[in-house]
């Protein structure tokens, strides 16, 4: 073995976000062994205390910015942000899913330890500047995923869940890693910064013909992942089968981490073919709008609406890639810190009203919600109003600046599209809160009890969240315009 493959302390330190979460994992694992069933609390505070230092870890490594095993890893300012915003959203999920599983006679630290190897994966995603490495992370994301959706295995709504979503996602990554290795053949290298030096030299003598193929194969894995058009058909199903909690950690968690995968391929490797990706990624942000928003109108499940939901999200958010700048990559990283406030806030009260079973996840079973539970009320409409986009919430400065990203970029056509787009969307958010206050509830529903602390406190760190992005956007926006350039 030659010196230069050992590891320096420095390289392993950069690694260890992921190495604590991975151990954190292990040791809830082991601990549901054995631990008494009353104790089981103690394996939640465990994963959550996990996370809260895998994402102290992430910062503390990203003060030491550099590559890591052999240039495999990039830990820079992005990296750290997408570190930091998965560990959060692990936190808030956990916290809103304490109760949950104990209502539903399925706590057990199974659960924990699959939230913390999802999070790992999502965290090499982040990080990684090569290929490989980018599907190993993805694969690690999504297994623990799999089966999160069909955790509670005597429901059949979670095994078609849990079915639907390995089945495509199967497909979906099978596409991922032959694009990789149609890009390994047209270059010699599956390292983004070295596909990148190739492309751009014209002596390299790279198939023009295979690189557009791989990205091709590329884009249609990542689409999956980000439930873009034409692939976005799983969501609605997965999000409607699976527990409560794991939709909501499904709509950020792994998103966010897929999002940041596609802006590191698309911002290091491809940006030579942007004249040939533009378009492309302009039709697909366009569908995805419209497909969400559209299909969002007519839902009458909550679950169904909040995915369809996070399908019309999603094409804001590719508005912004689209724009191929590192404004609209910095304006990419804001909407998705702003998204997964609003959006686990929004499925923390679903968690919650729906009851045991989730047998209340109808839109008439929100009728007169603002009489059984004014706090309750309260919140769901502030979530819903920062999804609309409403001033002072987080949801208005992340729509604001993926459109000026766009018209930064003569993306005028697609920004004015998007804007309707947003304009269609307050529609069937606002439908939700006319049935909360101006409907009256349904004959013998009964006031609801206080929410269990998880709950509260999940909501209270939502509801924060979504006001200090609303009224002070640059403690975040500053570090996400500084971060974006180091994607070169």
């Amino acid at each position: 073995m030659s010196v230069s493959s050992i590891p320096s302390v420095q390289e392993i330190l950069r690694f260890a976000p992921e190495i604590a979460l991975s151990l954190g994992g292990t040791v809830v694992m082991l601990g549901e062994a054995g631990i008494r069933n009353g104790s089981r609390a103690r394996l939640a505070v465990i994963t959550f205390l996990t996370l809260l230092a895998a994402a102290v870890l992430s910062v503390a490594v990203g003060a030491d910015p550099g590559p890591a095993f052999s240039n495999l890893l990039a830990v820079d300012g992005f990296a750290t942000f997408f570190r930091v915003l998965v560990c959060a959203a692990g936190m808030l999920v956990v916290l809103i899913s304490t109760n949950y599983l104990r209502q539903e006679g399925h706590d057990s630290g199974e659960y924990y330890a699959l939230i913390l190897f999802s999070v790992a994966g999502q965290c090499l995603m982040a990080a990684s500047n090569e290929l490989i490495m980018l599907f190993i992370g993805l694969e690690c994301s999504s297994i623990a995923s799999y089966v999160l959706a069909g955790y509670l295995r005597d429901d059949r709504r979670n095994n078609e869940a849990a079915l639907k979503y390995f089945l495509l996602g199967s497909f979906a990554s099978a596409f991922f890693l032959y694009g990789a290795a149609w890009l390994w053949g047209a270059t010699g290298t599956t390292n983004l910064s070295e596909v990148r030096r190739l492309l751009l030299d014209p002596a390299a003598g790279v198939s023009s013909t295979m690189v557009a193929g791989a990205a091709a194969l590329l884009l249609v894995g990542l689409a999956f992942k980000v439930s873009a058009a034409p692939f976005q058909m799983w969501a609605p199903d997965v999000y409607q089968g699976a527990p409560a909690p794991v939709a909501a950690f499904l709509s950020v968690g792994p998103k966010a981490a897929a999002f940041a995968m596609f802006l590191r391929i698309l911002m290091t490797a491809f940006v030579p073919l942007r004249e040939r990706w533009e378009p492309v990624l302009w039709v697909v942000a366009l569908a995805t709008m419209i497909i969400g928003n559209f299909a969002a109108l007519w839902q009458t499940n909550v679950k169904r609406l909040l995915a369809y939901s996070s399908i019309a999200h999603a094409g804001y958010i590719l508005v912004a890639l689209t724009a191929m700048s590192d404004t609209g990559a910095a304006a990419a990283m804001f909407y998705l810190a702003a998204y997964t406030f609003m959006n686990i806030g929004a499925f923390a009260v679903v968690t919650f009203v729906s009851g045991r079973g989730e047998k209340h996840v109808e839109l008439m079973d929100l009728a007169g919600l603002s009489r059984r539970s004014p706090a309750m009320a309260a919140v769901l409409s502030i979530f819903l109003l920062s999804l609309t986009g409403v001033p002072l919430t987080a949801g208005f400065f992340g729509k604001f600046y993926i459109f000026k990203a766009a018209l930064d970029a003569d993306l005028v056509w697609l920004a004015v599209l998007g804007l309707l787009n947003s304009a269609v969307a307050a529609y069937y958010y606002l439908r939700i809160i006319v049935m909360m206050y101006m409907h009256e509830p349904s004959i013998g529903a009964e006031p609801l009890p206080a929410p269990a602390p998880g709950i509260r406190w999940a909501l209270a760190a939502s509801v924060a969240g979504t006001f200090v992005l609303g009224v002070a956007p640059s403690l975040v926006l500053d570090y996400a315009t500084a971060s974006a350039p180091l994607l070169r």
